[in-house]
């Protein structure tokens, strides 16, 4: 009997379940070995909307025995799979954004010691929402140019690997495009198609899509294109206070010509003999 439970035990472990199962395998203190970190990545992407299903990939460096997925916070491993190949796959199905946060893998195989482990692979984040934060819109070396001269708009994000879209405020279609590998775009602005008002966005590089907000909008001017508004303004203001003065003018002196002709007809009439 107690064989049997031992032989059920040992078939729970060549699967890939939840941690508590074979939790003799793992300890926090467990001892590293000196073999080559894994690879980690996320299928269809690293950034989904919620309810879809991603895959966890563990790829170690030589065929190893079993593999192991840790998510951040936890001290034990959130799944295991035991496999004799290179790659071991790690499914979550219709993720929800509580299963967003940093993962890592390791992996071990049976000529190791009891509870040596692979160094942990690199931190994989993954991110559940419907919607990206907003990113940020600048201009170098600054949103004031000289005339004729050359701007850089950059876009950017806190996610690299990221798809960039430049628009200019009153046109429909993007004037740019770019995917980046870095957490930031940056879009070149040629000196006399320079001044406007821009804002950009961006979004995952394939389906499932997930956009962001839009920055917020941001102007790009010539030097002294400042001042000369302003004065332009104020002589306009000028002339239109001049106009008004003028009429009001007008009017006085049309409504005293009135009362004047209406204060003569009611003065005595004399008969001259």
């Amino acid at each position: 009997m107690v064989l049997s439970l031992i032989l059920q035990l040992s078939t729970l472990c060549e699967l890939s379940l939840p941690w508590p199962v074979c939790h003799a395998d793992f300890t926090s203190t467990a001892p590293l070995a000196s073999y080559p970190q894994p690879w980690l990545g996320a299928h269809p992407a690293a950034v989904v909307t919620p309810g879809i299903n991603v895959t966890l990939s563990c790829r170690a460096p030589q065929p190893a025995w079993r593999f192991a997925l840790f998510k951040s916070g936890l001290v034990t491993p959130l799944f295991l799979r035991d496999v004799s190949i290179e790659l071991a796959e790690f499914f979550l199905e219709e993720v929800t954004p509580a299963q967003g946060g940093s993962y890592h893998c390791r992996y071990r195989k049976t000529d190791w010691g009891p509870g040596v482990w692979s160094q942990p692979s690199n931190v994989l984040e993954l991110l559940v929402t419907d919607q990206l934060p907003r990113p940020s819109l600048v201009a170098l070396p600054g949103p004031v140019v000289a005339p004729g001269a050359n701007v850089s708009l950059r876009c950017g994000s806190r996610i690299p690997g990221m798809s960039f879209a430049l628009y200019r405020v009153g046109v429909a279609t993007p004037l740019q495009y770019i995917d980046s590998v870095q957490p930031w775009a940056d879009f070149l602005l040629i000196g006399t198609n320079a001044p406007g008002t821009y804002c950009c966005y961006y979004h995952t590089p394939s389906a499932p899509y997930v956009l962001s907000q839009r920055s917020q909008p941001l102007v790009i001017s010539y030097e002294g294109s400042g001042s000369l508004d302003y004065t332009r303004g104020n002589l306009i203001r000028l002339g239109l206070a001049g106009m008004v003065l003028i009429c009001l003018g007008i009017i006085v002196t049309f409504d005293w010509h009135s009362r004047s002709s209406a204060f003569g007809s009611l003065l005595p009439q004399q008969d001259w003999v």
